[in-house]
This record gives structure tokens, sequence and C-alpha cells, in this order.
């Protein structure tokens, strides 16, 4: 080989070679990442959801590239019946064709009329700002319900009027002779349900058909069972439980509030590959038994008798004995049938039991090390006819022994009866309990570690929001801030997991809203609750208390608690760009301020039964007059005005210009009457506690010149009380904005970081892992808070993550914008942190924000998803020479605007990953 540079060496030239071939294998991994693609689709906030109503769903997806400052700028779907035909450009539902539009969530579909049952595969791909069009994304589907008209189904029931508590079984044998193509089952119950073909569950989901007003909304489930098909004989099964429907619900002892017999409808369609079709359905063909569960309710929990199991029921070998009988038929409406709109509980975290051991009284106890909604499974083996009991406690006693008393009447107990066999696993299927400790009674030995697992449930949300930082204490408060949000979110925002109540409290979910939000997507979630708080509305605008209600029409009307109807929506719409529920909420909404309206006098609204400021702080010897008590009316006034503004702020978006302006005149008149029943010319209200102060601001209910007098008494009873919070369960979620807002960021913290009570850092120090009902549910002392209401899994008080999430890790859509299109990334540090590393998976993709301040130098890293701006605020960065990536801002691609802000930086963004550095 002749060396055609006889001046270098043949070895440099190799690795010269090799350096060049590096460097164009780098540039071509750089040109592949740089590339635009879509992903992450979404129908209805689903991904290839089944059962959809809506004749116009909406579509949604991300954009995926690693180059600064994208934006779509054009977008074009494709939607057709069948996956081949996508491309072809045939039998095309909907082409939108190429569409000049930067919205890349929440579009509507415009093709054909959408048939009952019919699936719809759709792709989509998008051009930017620098001319590339993107590939065809991944093809996803969606697949149509029924409307109630369509159902042919009959309502089935067990014998003898269904009067026993036995769970009773249904089956249907059926036979295939041909090639199943597509086979979709329809499903739903009054009372709760498990399905199965052929001894295999369908789906995995947990107490369908979930809780709904049932006698307005009765949601059924679409599954896709083709895999569960064979050739031959098939089986389709059931059992049911009492659940919601006839278990025991509510404060005094309540069974049978929706009705009193348990019934199944089902349909199951197939289609063959030679184009012809079939239908199984509930009818007087079925059978009817009763199995190993003798009894299953939400509080009291399960009783399980192995030794009644009918082994392989819902299979084709199985031969039915005499206890089968044909099934009861019922007359019964299916005219509130509606599709699932939420997402289903599913199991998720499995915790390991880490100690067994004897309590001081001598009770057998396993503690899972955190405080969780779900069930014990349990592997188990002794003599048949054994009972094994298991008990279920969120907290030990001062003394380490099992506490149930704050449970009140909810029994929270499974029991199981053994057959025998050398190995049996025990789940319940009908109940959830919240525990951290069980009981175990009736064992033969003690259980092996292994031998027991926590099985948390929980509606399936993908967590959305993390934020971490260098304190312990805090990341554990927001651990436990997580997981009560998990524990109560199970098909409905329940107050409580564990005792006999576990209902649905609006004025717990709006006051932990936007919290929930940043934690988990909850907009599903959300969107189906709100329909129910709908029907449940009184027809004079009040809204009950708790949703579903089984309370009664009596419990409705209370300020924070009615004002769900407005919050959540306006919520929903800033988080995710949603304004199709604040069109189908209007009414809604509409509806409660005019109920407020009724009941005023000169626009003061100082009547009705209100809850105030729920669980406020108050010492119990108040000699002093330090309980926080806020004026119950003075709150109603400040609830009256906010969703007042919300519904002005709703009307003008929706262009409904003259309910704009009747409200806009009635806010006027709500917030006069306010300055002038509650306050002094000085601004010095009637009741002086922080919630009274941060309502009224955070409200805007003080006139401009009145705010800052009006915050620094705040700030200085915050000192009053030597640097603790008295809130309850209305203040505590604007308590910390307020004073952020108003320049006492620095007394935020020092309520964030307090460790004595009354605290959010108190519990943490307790050995809490979720969040508590009251502040001080274990005293100082160790002996409990109020034995009828003291639960330990309570997430009204972990509306902190809101400014957690905002202020320290900055992240927040921009004012008047929706969905996080625009977004401000503005930390606020503060008190002995620092570090944090915030984030939040938006509809247009993921956004971080993270800094840490090492050897006087802020660093900080910011991401801002594609699609979408950004203003990035640096904190006391003005006049500081900042650097990006070691370049100067001034030649940093993607930033467009610099300003200063008072003391700190502003810059306008577009999509990218961003390095800040400066001295502080």
């Amino acid at each position: 080989m002749t060396n055609p540079y006889p001046s270098v060496s043949l070895r440099a030239q190799v690795l010269f070679s090799i350096l060049l071939v590096a460097l164009m294998t780098f540039g071509s991994v750089r040109s592949v990442f740089a590339q635009l693609s879509v992903a992450d689709l979404r129908v209805e906030y689903l991904e290839n959801p089944l059962g959809l109503e809506t004749r116009q769903p909406r579509l949604s997806w991300k954009i995926q590239s690693s180059k600064r400052n994208t934006v779509q700028r054009a977008y074009e779907i494709r939607v057709a019946e069948e996956i081949r035909t996508l491309s072809t450009g045939k039998n095309i539902s909907w082409n939108s064709t190429l569409q000049q539009d930067s919205q890349s969530i929440q579009i509507p579909y415009s093709g054909t009329p959408l048939q009952d049952g019919s699936r719809y595969y759709w792709q989509v791909r998008v051009r930017d700002n620098y001319g590339r069009t993107s590939k065809w994304s991944a093809i996803n589907f969606w697949q149509m319900g029924m409307k109630a008209s369509s159902w042919t189904a009959k309502w089935i029931s067990a014998v003898d009027g269904d009067t026993l508590h036995n769970s009773p079984l249904f089956r249907k044998t059926f036979s295939n002779t041909k090639t199943v193509k597509a086979a979709t089952a329809y499903i739903t119950a009054k009372g709760l349900y498990e399905a199965s073909i052929n001894g295999q569950k369908i789906g995995d989901r947990y107490f369908a058909p979930g809780w709904t007003s049932y006698a307005k909304r009765l949601q059924y489930q679409v599954y896709d069972v083709t895999s569960l098909l064979k050739k031959g004989d098939n089986v389709v099964g059931a059992v049911l439980g009492d659940g919601w429907y006839r278990g025991n619900i509510g404060f005094a002892n309540q069974f049978n509030f929706y009705g009193t017999k348990r019934s199944l409808l089902l349909q199951l369609s197939i289609e063959y590959t030679d184009g012809t079709t079939a239908l199984v359905q509930t009818d007087e063909s079925w059978h009817t038994s009763y199995g190993p569960i003798i009894s299953s309710d939400i509080y009291g929990g399960e009783q399980y008798d192995s030794r009644l199991e009918k082994k392989g029921w819902a299979t084709a070998a199985y031969v039915e004995d005499a206890s089968w009988k044909n099934v009861t038929v019922l007359d019964e409406s299916k005219g509130e049938l509606t599709s699932t709109l939420g997402p289903p509980v599913k199991k998720h975290e499995v915790f390991k039991a880490l100690k067994i051991f004897r309590t001081p009284k001598g009770e057998l106890v396993a503690d899972f090390g955190q405080n969780l909604v779900g069930w014990l499974q349990i592997k188990t083996h002794g003599a048949a006819g054994t009972t094994i009991k298991v008990s279920h406690a969120e907290v030990l006693d001062k003394e380490g022994n099992f506490y149930t008393a704050n449970l009140r009447s909810a029994k929270q107990q499974n029991s199981y009866i053994l057959d025998g066999r050398p190995e049996q696993v025990f789940e319940p299927h009908f109940t959830f309990q919240g525990f951290r400790y069980i009981k175990l009674e009736g064992m033969e030995k003690e259980p092996a570690l292994a031998d027991l697992n926590a099985v948390a449930l929980y509606s399936d949300m993908p967590e959305t929001g993390t934020l971490t930082t260098d304190h312990p204490l805090l990341n554990q408060l927001q651990h436990n801030i997580q997981w009560g949000q998990k524990g109560n979110f199970l098909d409905v925002p329940t107050d409580c997991p564990q005792r006999d109540e576990r209902l649905g409290w609006t004025g717990d979910a709006q006051a932990f809203y936007q919290t929930a939000a940043y934690n988990m997507d909850v907009s599903a979630f959300f969107s189906k609750w709100m329909k129910d708080v709908s029907a449940e509305q009184l027809k004079s605008g009040a809204v009950t208390h708790v949703v579903p209600n089984v309370l009664g029409q009596g419990w409705s009307g209370a300020a924070g608690w009615g004002d769900v109807s407005t919050i959540i929506p306006w919520g929903m719409y800033t988080a995710y760009g949603d304004q199709r529920i604040l069109e189908e909420q209007y009414d809604s909404m509409k509806g409660w301020v005019d109920y407020m309206t009724a009941h005023t006098k000169d626009q003061l609204w100082n009547t009705g039964s209100h809850f105030g400021d729920w669980l406020f702080y108050r010492p119990e010897d108040d000699n002093d007059g330090r309980a926080a008590v806020t004026d119950k009316h003075l709150i109603a006034q400040t609830f009256y005005a906010h969703s007042t503004q919300i519904l002005v702020s709703t009307a003008t978006l929706l262009g409904k210009k003259d309910d704009a302006a009747k409200y806009s005149a009635l806010l006027s008149g709500i917030k006069a009457a306010f300055m002038k029943e509650y306050a002094t010319p000085n601004g010095r209200l009637v009741s002086g506690t922080q919630t009274a102060y941060v309502l009224a601001l955070q409200f805007d209910l003080f006139p401009e010149n009145l705010r800052a007098q009006a915050a620094e008494r705040l700030a200085n009873n915050v000192h009053d009380y030597g640097n603790h919070l008295t809130t309850g369960f209305l203040g505590t979620p604007y308590l910390c904005h307020v004073l952020s807002r108003f320049g006492y960021t620095d007394v935020a913290y020092q309520l964030l970081l307090q460790e004595s009570y009354p605290s959010w850092l108190y519990p943490v120090k307790k050995g809490a892992t979720t969040i508590w009902e009251r502040w001080d549910g274990i005293k100082e002392d160790g002996t409990f808070q109020t034995v009828s209401m003291n639960s330990f899994n309570h997430y009204a008080y972990g509306a902190i993550g809101d400014w957690m999430y905002r202020n320290m890790a900055g992240i927040k859509p921009a004012e008047g914008t929706a969905g996080y299109k625009s977004i401000v990334i503005a930390p606020q540090p503060g008190g002995n942190i620092r570090r944090v590393a915030g984030g939040l998976d938006t509809p247009y993709g993921l956004v971080k924000s993270s800094w840490r301040l090492e050897d006087g130098l802020m660093k900080m890293e910011v991401v801002v998803p594609v699609n979408t701006t950004a203003t990035i605020v640096l904190p006391k960065a003005a006049g500081k020479q900042v650097r990006e990536t070691g370049m100067e801002l001034i030649k940093v691609a993607g930033i467009s605007a610099i300003t200063n802000a008072s003391k700190d930086l502003s810059l306008k963004t577009g999509s990218g990953t961003y390095h800040f550095e400066y001295k502080m």
C-alpha cells in the first residue's frame, strides 16, 4: 500500500481516519435526534380507549425534537376503520388535510359520523417552523360504545329476590365453530362485578362498574376479549358483590341505598373472519348459583369460605350440579347507561411486610411501612374449617397496640375459611381497606414475611409530577401528599379510605385539585366525577356536600364545598386546555352562582349552614382566645366572589357576552358588600385570622390600595403564632400563595419548614406516610385526637403541594393561558433549601425546573417541551453575568428576549434544554 502522505506516518493517518468516521457517525446520530417525530397519542385523555360515546372525540399528541425553539406549524390527521386503508386513502373516515395550526391537543374529530361499536384507527403527522415534516405516527385507535337504545341484553339477577348476602355466580355456555376476528364485551352491573371467559378474568380493572350517581348515570365497560375465546365450547361468567349499590354506605348504617337486587347486564359481540357475527347476552338462558364469597361490604370487609368454591365453574369442562338455577330476568331500565369516562381502578405497588411482631397485648401484627389503600394478599395453609381473620389499622397506639377506634363502625376485616389444601392464596374481591398494619387471628403458626403482600389499588392515573429537595422531611412530605392522593382517588375523590365514610366530599376535592393535577394526570378522573357533580346538583342550584350523594338533599349548599362546581372545571381548563368541560359544566357553574345569589340580601351571602374553615387550629384550653375562628359568612362571601369571578371568566371565554356583563356587575356588588360588612375603612377584618386575610387577598376582595396592609397583617399574624399556621381546609390551600404574591416568600418558607404543631412537618416527624385529617392526629404526648374524626389518610392539607411545585420548582402555566402552551419557570429559593428538582409532564410534554446553590453559584436546568414557549425567571440575576451552557445569554439560540424584573432576570424562550449559571 502506497502512503499518499509520506510526511505523515501511516499510524497517524489510521487514527485520523478513525476520528473522521467517528465524527461522521456522531453527525448522523445528531441528525437522527434532530428529527421531528410524534408520539404519545391520546383520545379523550386516554390511550386506545374502548367505549367512547362522544361523537366528536378529541385527539392529542406530543412532538419530539432536540432542536431548540421547535413549534408545530401544521398537522394532518387521518382516520379509518381498517388499518390497511389508512395509507391508501380509500374508505377514510376523516382526512383533516394539512391544517395550518399550532394546536396539538384537544383537536375534535370532524369526519364522517361515528358508528356504535366501531373501531377507528388514526395517525397524525406534523410540520414545524423549520420546514420539517415528521413521519406518520404509530397507529392508535379508539372504539365507540353503545347508546342505551342499542342494548338488547336483559338484566338478570339471582333467584328468590337476591335476598342473601352471598355473592351470586352467573354463567352461560356458547359455542364457536368459526375463527374469531374480533370480540367485544359490554358489561355493567347493579352492584360490583368480576367477569371471566373460560376461567380467565376479563380486563384488569377492579370495582367495576365504578361509583356514579346510579339513578342517573350507570357506567358500562367495554373489553376486547378476542384472545379469550376459543373454537368449540366457551363459557362467560360473572360474580357480583354488594359494593356501593346495596352495601353499607354513609354514616347511619345505611344499606340498599340504590336498590335491593344485584343484577348483571352483559353483551358479547363476536365478529368472525368470514364476515358473519354472533351475539351472546344476558337473558333467560343463563344459570346462577352461589359461591365462596359469603358476604362483601365496602366498610365491613369480605368473608370467604374456600370450601364452597365451585372449581372450574367458569370453564366449559365444568358440569353444573343441582345448585344451579335459572336466573331471574328483571324488567329494568337501561336509559341511565353511559360509557366509562374515568380511568379504571387497578393494582399498583406491592409492599412486602417489613416485620411481624407481637404487640404488648399479644396481638400478631405485620407492618408494611406505608399507609396505603388496597388489600392484603396472604399465602397460608391449615386444617379445613380453620378461619383466619385479617384486620386493618393505620396506626398503633401509644403503647404499641393495634388501634382501630378511629374506624368508627367500619369493621374493615376480611376472613377466610380454609379447605385443607397445602397452600392457599387469598385476597378480597369487592372491598378495600386503608391500612399500614394488619392483625392476624386464627393462624396455626406465625407466617413468613414473604407470605404477606399489601397491594395498593387506585385509579390508574399516570404520575406526572416529581419534586425532590435536599431536605429529607420535605421529600417525605411530598411522598405523603402523593400517597394521600393515591389512597383516596379510588374511582371518586374520597375524604378518607378506612372508616365508615369514604365519600366524595366536594370541599376536599376542590381544595386539593391543583396539587392533584401536578402529581398525576387527573383529566379523565375528574371529567367523570364532574358529570356526577352536575347530576347530583339540586334544581335550586345547590351542590351537594358529597358526590355521589348518599346523605340526602339537606346536605347541600355550603360555601367552599359547592364551589367545586366552578373551581374544578376552570382548573381543568387551565391544566389541560379543556374548553369542552367548561361548555358542558356551564349550566352547573351558573346554577351554583345563582343559588348563592338567591340566598343573599343586598348581595351579601350571610344565610345558610356552612362548614367554615373546617378543622382550623384551636387549642384545647383556649383561655387567651387563640383559636383561629373565622366568621363562616365572611368565608361564604369570599367564595361567592371567587365562583362569580370564575363564571365571568368562563362566560367571556365561551363568548357569552350578556352573562359576562351580568356577572361582572354582580361581582362588583359582592366585593363592595364584603368590604362594607366585614372590613373597617382601614382594611382590618372582623375576623383577624390567617384564613380571613388569605381568602380576602386570594380572591381580590380588598381594593388595590388596601392589599399591602392586609398582607402585612397576615404576615404579622403568622409571626404572632410563632411562625405556625392556623388555617383549616379552606384557608390552607392559599396561605403560602398569598404570602408569596405579596412579597413574603420568606414567611411562606418559615411555615413550610416549621416542625412543631401545627405544621405540615409535624406529622412527618411523627412518622406519617400520608397526609392526616388533623394537624395533630397524634398529639405530642402520643395520644390521639378526637376518635370520631381522626383519619390518617386525608389529602386536603396536602394542598401545599401546589405551592411547592409553583414556587419551589417554579413550574406553572402562564397567566391567561391554558394547557401549558405557554409556561412560566420562576423558582423562588428560600429557607435553608439548597437544591430543588421539579418536573411536570404537561399535555405538550415534560417541563423540568431544577436548581441548586453551590459555592455561591446558582445552577439551573430548565426543559421546555416542543410546541410551547416559556418565560424563565432567574431569581436575583438582574445585573449578574449569566451564562447558558457556557455562553453569554445574548448569544444563546432559543432566547428571544431578556428583561430585568426587579431583582430577577426574565427570559423569553422556545423549546429546548437550558443550563444557566451565575453568582447568586
